[in-house]
């Protein structure tokens, strides 16, 4: 498998929380420079979190000897099973549509981004070209996601986020051999 389809494949299985999660504030009817910025500042997020998390893996690897390939099926795993136990939970919380809410949405939905950077050397040695592409494709799923919850049911969201978790454990398979 290629670089940049292993890199675009991750960075849209990072983006299906964010789809999800958008899809139920989309549901509440915000505007299209609200679905703007909080589109952008999930992608800020995904852009920061992978190279936050390439320097707490570089100290990791420092500490404990573990191949690379190893230690980023373990995470892909854990992602995706996280993604997929998750996606059957009922999210009831109340959606708070402010700037502080749009920076809290950005950090849950971009935590995992920051587990995968860990192991990021193990992805694509171009961290710059991986932190884009997971800006990029958050960003875009992201605004879909608040462009499409007005018209389509709570459950896609769930299928998405269990469909990102599945292509997680495949990476995860594919990364372990």
């Amino acid at each position: 498998m290629s670089i940049f389809l292993t890199t675009l494949l991750v960075g849209i299985s990072l983006s299906m929380d964010a789809f999800s999660l958008a899809l139920v504030y989309g549901m509440q009817n915000i505007n299209k420079k609200d679905k703007i910025i909080l589109s952008s500042v999930v992608g800020l997020y995904h852009f920061f979190m992978p190279l936050i998390g390439l320097k707490l893996g570089n100290i990791i690897n420092n500490i404990f000897i573990i191949e690379l390939n190893i230690l980023m099926s373990i995470i892909f795993f854990i992602i995706g099973i996280e993604m997929i136990i998750s996606s059957f939970k009922d999210a009831k919380e109340k959606i708070n549509i402010s700037i502080i809410g749009f920076i809290l949405f950005g950090l849950s939905v971009s935590i995992d981004s920051l587990t995968t950077g860990i192991g990021l050397n193990a992805i694509n040695n171009n961290y710059l070209e991986v932190s884009l592409i997971f800006a990029i494709t958050s960003s875009i799923f992201t605004y879909l996601g608040l462009a499409l919850g007005n018209k389509l049911s709570k459950k896609i969201g769930r299928y998405s986020t269990t469909t990102g978790g599945i292509i997680l454990l495949i990476l995860g398979i594919y990364y372990l051999f």
